[in-house]
């Protein structure tokens, strides 16, 4: 038995999670956010993942944890198809999001892109535009001109990251003034502010301090109500702070997933134990 983490709170996906689709069944056991079925991907001959199956409920967090070059950002990136901006990827198996398969023929990935967003490791406000501009970007670029909803849409995307307070007299500095922490909850309230369905999350926080950290993972804490997220992680306290379920991935492999809590304190797999008690990674 491994000691619980103080830091580690009780799951409560089975709380939160609903139903994506509406049903006219109160007792209808909702779809998974994501079905990935035998899901291998290559970057030309170099396998980075194999034969992955997983399920992703939804309105819950799922952290993905393992060590450096084990396909953590290579799966995340598969389920809003980033990873086909790499030339020579191959794909082969499944990935249903709300029961319909995104790697099918009639799949656009700019649909795709939009209704899965992606939040990346390094805050990347864009540099020549303002606070207001980087939120509302990509509304302007999905053709949206009404004034009133861009500038609805930019304040209730800025409340939601928890940045409102701090930048409502600044809208018009530059995205590149504020602090690494604050840059972070911009690309988070960019990416919230086309109303996507999913957060996906690829170490949103490695690159910043304790105190912003601390805001961001609240923040996930508080956008969870609403979105399914999942986010990729180096630092398993963190893993056991925010996660409702969490995945281990060792050399392109699952290897174990379920409630964090079990996953932290009783691992079914001895590899899983051996990583987040530090005897690798």
């Amino acid at each position: 038995m491994i000691e619980t983490p103080a830091a580690l709170r009780p799951s409560v996906a089975h709380e939160r999670a609903k139903s994506i689709m509406p049903s006219s069944e109160s007792n209808t056991t909702p779809l998974p956010t994501f079905e990935v079925s035998n899901l291998s991907i290559w970057y030309g001959e170099k396998p980075a993942i194999q034969d992955v199956t997983i399920n992703i409920p939804s309105k819950t967090i799922t952290a993905i944890i393992g060590p450096s070059g084990c396909g953590k950002s290579t799966f995340l990136r598969c389920l809003n198809r980033m990873h086909e901006l790499i030339p020579r990827t191959r794909i082969e198996g499944k990935v249903l999001f709300q029961g319909q398969d995104l790697y099918s023929p009639g799949s656009d990935p700019t649909v795709v892109r939009r209704r899965i967003g992606m939040v990346f490791q390094k805050s990347n406000p864009f540099p020549t535009m303002s606070i207001a501009e980087n939120v509302v970007i990509g509304l302007k670029l999905n053709g949206v001109r009404n004034r009133t909803l861009l500038d609805e849409r930019l304040e209730n995307s800025l409340r939601m990251a928890a940045l409102w307070d701090e930048v409502k007299d600044d809208l018009r500095k530059p995205g590149m003034s504020l602090s690494g922490g604050q840059q972070q909850r911009l690309c988070i309230a960019r990416a919230i502010a086309v109303e996507p369905e999913v957060l996906l999350m690829d170490e949103p926080a490695s690159a910043l301090d304790p105190i912003a950290t601390m805001k961001v993972e609240e923040l996930i804490h508080e956008l969870s109500a609403k979105y399914t997220i999942v986010i990729v992680t180096h630092n398993m306290q963190q893993a056991s702070r925010v996660s409702d379920r969490t995945a281990f991935f060792y050399v392109g492999k699952l290897i174990e997933f379920g409630e964090t809590t079990e996953i932290f304190a009783a691992p079914k797999e001895k590899k899983t134990e051996d990583y987040i008690t530090g005897r690798f990674g």
